[in-house]
């Protein structure tokens, strides 16, 4: 039985992007587009070396925007406003997702390689603003990025995380090897993944997979 592997949980940590929607709304597609944008004006390089740079830095870094600090110097505050001013109008409200993350027990926090200003926009597009306990974004890491493991101590640090006793929800693998190392239940939201230890559970269906867990019962974590 599923909810029998997450009967120790008493945090659970969501990633935003492609993971609290489907990957469909496509609003990666309008934040690369802007990265890209934002590289050709700032560092004065045509579209193709933007694009290179944009995946380049994002593979060898883990986001686009460390690179960007790392190699250039860039503040990261006005990059990632730029970045994410994009169009929320795919996004829809989803009530069984937002009943099935309530209905979790214990804590219930997002930690996002976005921002939290955009974290909220996406959250109330969504519908599942008053599902979060609290949300935590790049800025809180000090823009460090998953899949760093100090950007993941620096956001448990913050919130008294107790790694033995939380569960990550992620579509990126990458971004749940640091988790698994740590101890904590490990789920990857997306495409059936090629086998890797670090992974715990898969599922394409994030409310289903969470309806799983609806025998699971225990005291909610204070706001």
């Amino acid at each position: 039985m599923v909810a029998a592997s997450f009967s120790h949980v008493r945090v659970w940590v969501f990633d935003l992007d492609n993971t609290l929607y489907d990957p469909s709304a496509r609003l990666f597609a309008q934040i690369e587009t802007r990265m890209a944008a934002w590289i050709m004006r700032e560092l004065d390089v045509d579209e193709v070396e933007a694009q290179r740079l944009r995946a380049d830095y994002w593979r060898g870094h883990g986001t686009t925007l460390s690179g960007l600090m790392v190699e250039h110097g860039v503040d990261p505050v006005p990059f990632l406003e730029d970045v994410h001013d994009i169009d929320l109008s795919g996004l829809t409200p989803d009530p069984a997702l937002a009943g099935a993350i309530g209905a979790l027990p214990g804590r219930r926090i997002v930690f996002t390689n976005g921002d939290r200003p955009y974290a909220h926009r996406v959250l109330a597009a969504r519908g599942l603003t008053d599902c979060f306990d609290a949300v935590y974004g790049i800025e809180h890491a000090d823009y460090r990025p998953k899949p760093q493991q100090a950007a993941y101590e620096a956001v448990f640090a913050l919130d008294s995380l107790l790694p033995s006793e939380g569960a990550m929800f992620e579509d990126d693998p990458r971004n749940l090897a640091v988790p698994h190392s740590l101890g904590m239940r490990t789920v990857l939201v997306g495409p059936e993944p090629l086998p890797q230890d670090h992974i715990h559970h898969h599922t394409s269906d994030l409310t289903d997979f969470l309806s799983q867990l609806s025998a699971l019962s225990g005291p909610r974590g204070a706001a």
